[in-house]
């Protein structure tokens, strides 16, 4: 179960994407030492957070099988993440949203309490971490009421994650002691590399 810290976060995993360096297959439900790749990054975030939604725009019954709300694009054509993470506030039921990718078996729980840790020292309503220098917009840490400014960047035109996030007042959280965090399996040959891994 959360701890009070997390209580009022849920997570959104992105699955949703095109998956094109994966030859078309849906990263999230790839082989992973015997289990599908969402799932181990289920099992290190749910214990977590008070609640799961999953951002997906096909096998819909295979993610909704793991007994989470399923989101599907309001768009046609994968209109990339920001779409799902638009979804995902609008589906949040707790005043934090917690964005995850599902192909990052290693992500961690102290990464959420690193990025809740600095929203509520800044009071501001996003964190952002940064490993070796670079943002990692895919797992930030955001209000719900953030969604009204993802409108209007959307309505203008904006699909960029990063550039979205460039308009709001946002922690930036340094994480560079722990870049596994973050390694993101995007092509078949980094999936073989991390399970050859010792």
């Amino acid at each position: 179960m959360p701890d009070a810290h997390t209580a009022s976060v849920s997570a959104l995993l992105l699955a949703g994407g095109q998956a094109s360096r994966m030859g078309g297959h849906d990263k999230g439900l790839l082989d992973c030492a015997g289990q599908p790749l969402i799932a181990h990054v289920l099992a290190r975030i749910a214990p977590c957070v008070a609640g799961i939604l999953i951002s997906a725009n096909r096998h819909l019954d295979r993610y909704r099988a793991y007994g989470y709300p399923v989101l599907d694009d309001a768009q046609a054509d994968y209109p990339g993440p920001l779409a799902g993470i638009a979804r995902g506030l609008e589906h949040c039921m707790t005043a934090w949203l917690w964005v995850v990718p599902c192909d990052a078996p290693q992500v961690d729980a102290q990464l959420l309490t690193r990025l809740m840790d600095a929203c509520r020292e800044t009071q501001l309503p996003a964190a952002v971490p940064i490993e070796a220098g670079h943002a990692q917009p895919t797992f930030a840490l955001l209000r719900k009421d953030t969604l009204a400014g993802l409108h209007t960047y959307w309505d203008q035109g904006g699909r960029g994650v990063h550039e979205w996030l460039a308009t709001l007042p946002a922690a930036r959280v340094e994480c560079s002691d722990h870049p596994e965090w973050f390694v993101n399996l995007n092509t078949p040959e980094e999936l073989v590399e991390y399970l050859a891994r010792d």
